[in-house]
């Protein structure tokens, strides 16, 4: 029987919506930022996937950053006590921080698929791909 072929999926397509990368259908992450060991549709192998601090560092810089400017604005133009800033601006920041985590964690695990990104490692003359499935 010949393995099956996948069509060639745009990241942000499955990335975004924590489907698998390579078919489509399985879902990428088991509870909220945790991924699944494995695709249970295709059986893809989720361990090339290392995003690292990266879907904090894009969530932060452009989710996290409006509202940390909003806290430096409500300060200057009120001089808000701390009480104010821990009703208004500490709400905020949690609302902007987590909803983006999973779906650019997505996009970034999608991506190296995509990609074929994977750690670095010396290739010696005459040696083969690995047997990754890409």
């Amino acid at each position: 029987m010949a393995d099956p072929t996948y069509p060639r999926l745009e990241p942000y397509q499955v990335g975004i919506r924590g489907r698998c990368p390579r078919c489509g259908e399985g879902k990428m992450f088991d509870g909220f930022l945790t991924l699944k060991p494995r695709c249970e549709e295709c059986g893809l192998d989720y361990s090339y996937a290392d995003p690292a601090d990266g879907p904090a560092f894009f969530a932060i810089t452009f989710a996290c950053l409006p509202s940390a400017l909003f806290a430096v604005w409500l300060e200057l133009a009120f001089q808000a006590p701390y009480w104010v800033h821990a009703v208004t601006t500490l709400p905020i920041m949690i609302a902007t921080l987590l909803p983006p985590l999973r779906p650019l964690k997505g996009w970034l695990v999608a991506s190296q698929y995509h990609h074929k990104a994977a750690e670095a490692r010396l290739v010696k003359i005459g040696e083969a791909e690995d047997a990754s499935g890409w």
